[in-house]
């Protein structure tokens, strides 16, 4: 599945931030603020926070910019910042923090041998359920399934362990599940509708 982050930006362009260009900075904030503010949205829940969040991280990559050395690309440099952006909101933030399922109960990995909960879902009632999450399991689901990472890359991430990352993931998943309303029964030909930022 392509992300809307995978934005081609010119090596030359890439070259004029590094320098400390603010035009440079002004188009490339405006290539990957929507993006970035949908992927930060995910993952806190609050459109104020997770615009405060694209703020912080575009700064952070301006700031940052000369650090780059082209390993991977560049936006996917720029979604990194943002993600740790997000995570940082969510550490910082008490109410958040607090907010994820007991570690204790349900620490078991999420079942994989039925398909996800948003697999025949609609957007609308998906974005809804998402909704419903304490913030930091929505991110771990969010981390997981759409962004690709590992349970040691979420721990890491987080600041948590790595049976928090299985946990968050297990519950939420079950509590989709739930509010969503899936079966194994539904008709697996239908396609997925969980996006990508």
């Amino acid at each position: 599945m392509t992300s809307h982050f995978c934005i081609d930006i010119p090596a030359r362009l890439i070259a004029r931030i590094q320098c400390g260009e603010l035009a440079a900075f002004d188009q490339v904030y405006r290539l990957f603020e929507r993006p970035a503010w949908t992927l930060a949205l995910r993952m806190i829940g609050n459109p104020e926070d997770a615009r405060e969040v694209v703020h912080d991280a575009m700064l952070r990559v301006f700031d940052r910019a000369r650090q780059f050395r082209g390993d991977s690309p560049f936006w996917g440099w720029v979604r990194r910042i943002v993600v740790n952006e997000a995570l940082m909101r969510l550490r910082r933030d008490r109410a958040h923090v607090g907010q994820a399922y007991d570690e204790t109960e349900h620490a078991h990995e999420a079942d994989t041998s039925t398909p996800a909960p948003w697999v025949w879902t609609e957007a609308r009632q998906l974005e809804s359920a998402l909704e419903a999450l304490p913030a930091l399991t929505r991110s771990v689901i969010w981390l997981y399934h759409v962004e690709g990472h590992t349970h040691p890359e979420i721990a890491e991430m987080t600041g948590k362990s790595i049976s928090f990352s299985k946990s968050q993931l297990a519950r939420g998943t079950a509590r989709l599940r739930e509010l969503l309303g899936t079966s194994t029964a539904e008709d697996p030909c239908s396609p997925t509708l969980m996006a990508t930022p």
